[in-house]
């Protein structure tokens, strides 16, 4: 079990460090389109919807929500069976408000937004507030008595609350609809994913039957008077909830049950033996898929990119007759190979796959991609590869709330007030020179994480 979820760790700091090296490296015409979200292109990065297309940018959400999904039954299995409904309840919507006072707070603490030309006192600010972080979501009942961890964390929001109201900010007043979207949209997630886990356990079938009831809202919601109108447009408070964030779904819920598959896995006492060969293939035919698809699906060789990935998924589905004892991986392999077909074959609807405005083939697409880069990672983790490189990310996703701040507010500030940001902005001269940048922010950014991660200081919902 420790292993799957080293690997599941490691696939979610995959993740959050391609967010932030998507957002440090050099902009504007020296890098190419590719390295950006397809919607947004250099040299202007103007967003137009009306261009198809991913980039490897356009896969950093969707597998840190689909690692979301698989963690939600391996975070609650245990309870689920020993606590009452009401007690599952009040966790999930404590970790939604948490999370969402998380993204007002932290989009605030931002220099940039706290001041339109952030001074040295500024850039102090950020960093107070993310020492401020620490004391809101840091897990110090491993470190302390339960008296002062709460004493900490209650201080720790007083002084928050306290920045929130009395700060100007650059644009006017405190409101709460401004905050960190991706941050609103994980904090939807976790809640609406945890509930629909939850009712759906012991049949988890219904889950997939939800899907086409959104999909229904989604598509008839522009009906004027129409009972999906009112469901899409009815909230209790728009900052926090909108079903427009429930389109995620469609990646979360495949995600749950990986890590059902996960939980089953464990509980084997025999786990099935398979050639090394064949897993290996296995491996490298899932990461190959994604890169095929990256490219086909961005230079928009539509045709090539579907005989491809036919070809792929065909072997895929031919090798996992060799390790059909392992239900983890048959059963990763046969929902990967069928989300990413359906997703291609989704392609040509609403103008082509796009992340904004998502579109369906865009959600299958992605939990196909997904479900699949897991697996590679599970079988890299099973075979004994790339230990280190395993390690390096799993360190940074076992602490993602840290690796995804740190850079905003603590790296940026220390590098303008000591004036090391000149060196950093002085990489925009090519394509490689302006990746070079952003490796060795996200690098620095990294290990700031696995330093905490290291002593086990972790930020908590």
């Amino acid at each position: 079990m420790n292993k799957r979820l080293n690997s599941l760790d490691a696939f979610r700091g995959l993740a959050i460090l391609c967010m932030v090296l998507s957002s440090s490296i050099a902009f504007g015409e020296i890098m190419p389109a590719w390295m950006f979200h397809a919607q947004t292109p250099p040299p202007t990065h103007i967003f137009n919807p009306n261009l198809p297309g991913i980039t490897w940018v356009d896969l950093v959400f969707p597998f840190f929500l689909f690692s979301m999904g698989a963690a939600i039954p391996l975070a609650l299995h245990k309870k689920a069976e020993a606590e009452p409904f009401h007690k599952i309840f009040v966790q999930l919507f404590t970790r939604l408000v948490l999370l969402a006072f998380f993204a007002i707070f932290t989009f605030h603490a931002r220099a940039w937004v706290m001041e339109k030309t952030p001074s040295t006192f500024t850039h102090l600010i950020s960093i107070a507030a993310f020492a401020c972080l620490f004391l809101i979501y840091g897990n110090w009942k491993s470190f302390v008595s339960s008296k002062l961890a709460m004493a900490l964390k209650v201080i720790g929001i007083g002084l928050a609350l306290a920045f929130l109201a009395f700060y100007s900010f650059a644009y006017g007043n405190f409101s709460l609809a401004k905050s960190d979207i991706i941050i609103i949209v994980l904090a939807n997630m976790a809640f609406f994913g945890g509930l629909i886990w939850y009712f759906t356990r012991k049949q988890p079938l219904w889950r997939i039957a939800i899907l086409p009831f959104v999909m229904a809202v989604f598509l008839a919601s522009k009906e004027d008077g129409s009972i999906n109108e009112m469901v899409f447009n009815t909230t209790p408070a728009d900052w926090i909830y909108k079903f427009y964030y429930l389109k995620y779904l469609f990646i979360i819920i495949p995600g749950i049950f990986v890590g059902e598959w996960f939980i089953k896995e464990s509980k084997n006492e025999n786990p099935a033996a398979a050639p090394t060969k064949v897993l290996s293939l296995i491996a490298v035919i899932a990461v190959a898929l994604a890169f095929i698809n990256l490219w086909g699906l961005f230079t928009r060789n539509l045709e090539v990119n579907l005989i491809l990935n036919i070809i792929g998924c065909a072997c895929l589905l031919f090798l996992s007759r060799d390790v059909r004892d392992s239900k983890l991986i048959n059963n990763m392999i046969t929902a990967g190979v069928y989300l990413l077909l359906l997703g291609l074959f989704f392609e040509a609807y609403e103008g082509g796959i796009k992340k904004d405005f998502s579109t369906y083939s865009y959600y299958f697409v992605c939990a196909g991609l997904s479900f699949l880069t897991l697996l590679a990672f599970s079988l890299i983790e099973k075979l004994g590869y790339l230990k280190s490189a395993t390690n390096f990310l799993a360190n940074n996703g076992k602490n993602p709330m840290i690796a995804y701040t740190a850079g905003n507010l603590l790296l940026i500030p220390l590098l303008k007030i000591t004036t090391l940001s000149t060196f950093l902005d002085a990489m925009n001269t090519s394509a490689f020179i302006g990746f070079a940048r952003g490796i060795i922010f996200t690098g620095t950014v990294a290990l700031i994480t696995i330093l905490f991660t290291r002593i086990k200081f972790f930020w908590k919902t």
